[in-house]
């Protein structure tokens, strides 16, 4: 069985430049949850293991005698994440973290259907004593045209690779569509440190 590795396969979207690129992101299916305040809540943790725990099951479900057709042995896509603010959080001079609005998701291969979706969230609730596993949903989700960059450094420092993106944008006479931003985090944020963490930045734009 060949394994389909994003890392290989889908460089265009998970791996640009430190410097901003307009791509045209297609249709893709994610596991998602949604919620508002600071990421470094244990609410937060809890609802990103959640996502996980739900990917996994689908990962391993040819191991687990649940044959789904069309199924191919496939790296697990990293966390990802759309992020806003309330609009009492816009109306403050700093970033206060409690007034983020989020969700948060995980890519899944086209083979994933909604009927065998629920099917393993309900599984996954009875076997594993994880929260927030109901609130769990799969979506379908476009960004469509947007620009991007690689963002190597702490979460805390992002305004600078965001300011690249901003300046594009002026240069080139484009639009953000939305406020709201998407990050693919692509290190592991509990092992890297904080200067060598890569992180995707994208607005959605017109």
């Amino acid at each position: 069985m060949i394994k389909h590795e994003y890392k290989k396969h889908e460089k265009n979207v998970y791996f640009p430049k430190e410097e901003p690129v307009i791509i045209d992101v297609p249709m893709m299916k994610y596991l998602t949850i949604s919620g508002k305040g600071n990421p470094n809540s244990q609410e937060f943790s809890e609802k990103i293991s959640a996502l996980y725990s739900l990917s996994y099951a689908i990962k391993m479900s040819y191991k687990n005698n649940y044959p789904i057709d069309g199924y191919y042995e496939y790296t697990v896509y990293p966390l990802e994440g759309v992020w806003d603010l309330s609009d009492n959080g816009r109306e403050k001079a700093y970033l206060d973290k409690n007034e983020l609005i989020y969700t948060i998701m995980i890519r899944q291969p086209e083979f994933v259907t909604h009927e065998i979706f629920n099917d393993l969230q309900k599984k996954t609730i009875l076997k594993k004593n994880i929260p927030y596993l109901t609130d769990v949903k799969l979506e379908s989700i476009q960004d469509g045209k947007s620009i991007q960059i690689m963002h190597i450094g702490s979460f805390d420092d992002e305004p600078r690779s965001f300011q690249k993106m901003k300046d594009y944008l002026e240069k080139h006479n484009l639009k953000q569509r939305t406020l709201t931003h998407r990050e693919i985090y692509l290190s592991n944020f509990q092992k890297v440190v904080k200067d060598k963490l890569k992180t995707v930045l994208r607005y959605f734009i017109e």
